[in-house]
């Protein structure tokens, strides 16, 4: 969609508006590790709406595995699946010298374990149930981070057009 472009009286006032969506390379991938089958599936309709691809892994054994590969820049991941927590994904980063960040979706929220999780190298924890429309948001924030940290391409929104 181009520029809107109005004026306005005598001093012509200028109204612009512009529609930018975000050009969202097709090699930037997000995982979602969760077990709650319309969690993550809720999760992935977000982000699609916000024009990425996501993948699903439901333990954090087979999450481990994706996340390792190097194809993504951001996990979204439960605190705790049955097989472990998402700490192990913070571990194959690390020692991997892989540049994904790790988001943890909680179902309830705590304070003190948010902080706690965060100062343990996740790059934020969000409310599934009432945090779900930042879900896009958040993630756009943490791609710049992993992009920073070498993990894929850099994230950019679209020029808008050039006036005539």
């Amino acid at each position: 969609m181009g520029p809107n472009i109005q004026t306005q009286g005598a001093n012509s006032k200028f109204i612009i508006s512009t529609t930018l969506k975000p050009k969202i390379s097709d090699s930037v991938r997000i995982l979602i590790l969760h077990e709650d089958d319309l969690i993550a599936e809720r999760l992935n309709n977000v982000l699609r709406e916000a024009g990425y691809i996501s993948e699903r892994a439901k333990n954090i054994t087979a999450g481990c595995e994706s996340a390792r590969s190097g194809r993504f820049q951001v996990v979204i991941s439960a605190p705790v699946l049955a097989d472990g927590t998402w700490r192990r994904l913070v571990d194959i980063a690390n020692y991997y010298n892989l540049g994904f960040v790790v988001l943890v979706v909680a179902s309830s929220f705590d304070f003190n374990q948010s902080a706690e999780t965060i100062e343990n190298g996740a790059f934020d924890v969000l409310d599934v149930y009432h945090e779900l429309p930042k879900v896009a948001e958040v993630t756009k924030r943490a791609l710049w981070a992993a992009c920073l940290k070498g993990a894929g391409p850099s994230p950019e929104v679209a020029s808008p057009p050039k006036a005539a």
